[in-house]
């Protein structure tokens, strides 16, 4: 996957901090070096404790990748696109992440005006009314 170059800087000292040298070696481990497992999770990462410091107690760790997700698909990735990034299988799982929000309504909105703008422009035979057309 790629990783966006805002974060690398983090992403390569997250590894050279805790992860083994070997390709294979896990990203995320426990205190010897296991694999993080969910019922391990929270006593083994600190989580519980990190998220209470930076002031989100309520912060699941899969929170995370619900943000990264949602992110990416504010992106104008197709859902095709969006599925092999997240390695999911159907579009109704890509489709989860696809939140509609304001921003997008008025990108919309101005996208569509600008669509019937040139519409009217191409079929303007110069008589129409002020209110249809206020080219003319």
């Amino acid at each position: 996957m790629a990783i966006p170059e805002a974060i690398r800087p983090e992403i390569l000292q997250h590894l050279e901090t805790f992860v083994g040298p070997a390709p294979d070696a896990w990203v995320f481990t426990g205190l010897r070096k296991n694999p993080l497992r969910r019922g391990n999770f929270n006593p083994q990462s600190g989580w519980k404790k990190a998220v209470a410091e930076v002031g989100v107690p309520h912060l699941h760790f899969h929170d995370l990748r619900h943000t990264g997700n949602t992110l990416a698909s504010r992106t104008k990735a197709s859902t095709k696109d969006l599925m092999a990034r997240m390695g999911h299988d159907s579009a109704r799982a890509a489709l989860i992440y696809q939140h509609a929000t304001s921003e997008a309504d008025q990108e919309i909105a101005a996208a569509l005006s600008g669509l019937v703008d040139g519409e009217r422009s191409r079929s303007c035979s110069g008589e129409c009314c002020p209110s249809c057309c206020p080219s003319c």
